[in-house]
């Protein structure tokens, strides 16, 4: 991990903001599990990955690379 930006309050809420996000997604897509409701899966599934996809870009444009 690199780090070439500064993390402040802005940031902090920024990212905050994006993992309730993926939490609300994550959350919709489990319910759609739970109730065997295939087309909100899959609906749902994609809403979780633009939301992961967000937070990833996000942690990349603030200079935070997670390697592989």
């Amino acid at each position: 991990m690199t780090l070439t930006g500064v993390i402040d309050d802005h940031v902090l809420a920024r990212y905050r903001a994006l993992l309730d996000a993926e939490d609300a997604a994550f959350n919709e897509l489990e319910h759609a599990y739970e109730e065997g409701d295939r087309d909100h899966f899959q609906a749902d599934l994609e809403a979780w990955r633009c939301a992961i996809a967000a937070k990833l870009a996000y942690l990349n444009r603030m200079g935070i690379h997670l390697g592989t």
